[in-house]
């Protein structure tokens, strides 16, 4: 026979403490479910990478989150001390829904620490990092000491294309306002373009300022037009590396000259002059070219 259980007495004692500052502040344990919190505790990542939040799209996304709310949740950095939580990923629509007007969103704890390099390969996903802010993250790595190669595969993209972004940094002015006017936002078609714009640069600007778009077809067609570059072998002797290398040169064919008309003498009084008069004058007027070519 189970024996009486005994009846439970709660001693007043066993609650001292209750009222101890910070007893119930304890931050939430991440879970995966998405919390509510005021939007004005949300703060940006001062370095987050992205950087353009183009306007059309904004609206475009605020005017959905008024009807519809926020439907994914923010990923957030647990509170700092004064419960302020810094987005890890969502800054689109924490900037949508501030517009939309509203007074609270969904996130969720992020349950291990987010660095740059996940931050840009979310927005890559979702094609919502610009060529420039990726050409900017990627000049600061560089300049952090990182290799393109390194770069490179911890985008998961090919070394070629970073070149390409990196070049975005260093445009000719009228295709760095073709880029940020969303003229022409081809990393590659632009790369192309500035090799142009060295030895073309009224032809570039013509297409870019045009209304004709910007394809690599046209690239191609200003490339296939551009002058042939004169290989012909020059025909003016190349200059001694010293000046009295001149001097001597000239003075040879000076003396040459002479040489032969003393030993053409020669042969017609012993009767023995076999070159013609015409060959003779070629011989002269070749020594004299010669002569001419050199520099002076």
């Amino acid at each position: 026979m189970r024996a009486p259980s005994k009846p439970f007495t709660l001693h007043l004692p066993d609650l001292a403490g209750l009222d101890q500052p910070g007893l119930f502040d304890a931050k939430p344990v991440p879970t995966g479910e998405p919390l509510v919190v005021p939007i004005d505790r949300l703060i940006e990542d001062p370095h987050n990478p992205r950087t353009e939040f183009p306007a059309e799209a904004l609206d475009e996304l605020a005017q959905d989150i008024a009807q519809r709310g926020v439907l994914q949740p923010i990923v957030v950095n647990a509170p700092d001390a004064a419960g302020r939580y810094r987005i890890c990923f969502g800054s689109k629509r924490w900037r949508a829904a501030l517009q939309a007007g509203l007074a609270q969103v969904p996130v969720i704890l992020a349950i291990r620490a987010h660095g740059a390099y996940d931050q840009v390969a979310e927005n890559l996903k979702r094609h919502g990092l610009s060529p420039l802010d990726l050409a900017k993250f990627i000049r600061g790595r560089v300049e952090a000491g990182e290799s393109n190669a390194s770069i490179a595969t911890q985008l998961g993209l090919d070394q070629t294309t970073v070149a390409h972004h990196l070049a975005l940094l260093d445009l000719p002015p009228v295709l760095d306002v073709a880029l940020k006017t969303g003229r022409c936002a081809s990393p590659r078609t632009l790369y192309e373009l500035s090799k142009l714009h060295a030895d073309q640069p009224r032809q570039v600007a013509d297409l870019v300022e045009g209304d004709a778009p910007i394809t690599r077809h046209a690239v191609a067609k200003l490339r296939d037009a551009a002058p042939a570059v004169d290989t012909a072998v020059p025909t003016r002797i190349p200059a001694p590396s010293r000046p009295d290398q001149v001097t001597k040169l000239l003075s040879r064919a000076s003396a040459l000259s002479e040489q032969l008309d003393a030993v053409l003498v020669r042969l017609s009084r012993a009767g023995l002059q076999t070159v013609s008069a015409d060959a003779l004058s070629g011989l002269r007027q070749r020594i004299a070219e010669l002569s001419r070519r050199l520099p002076s």
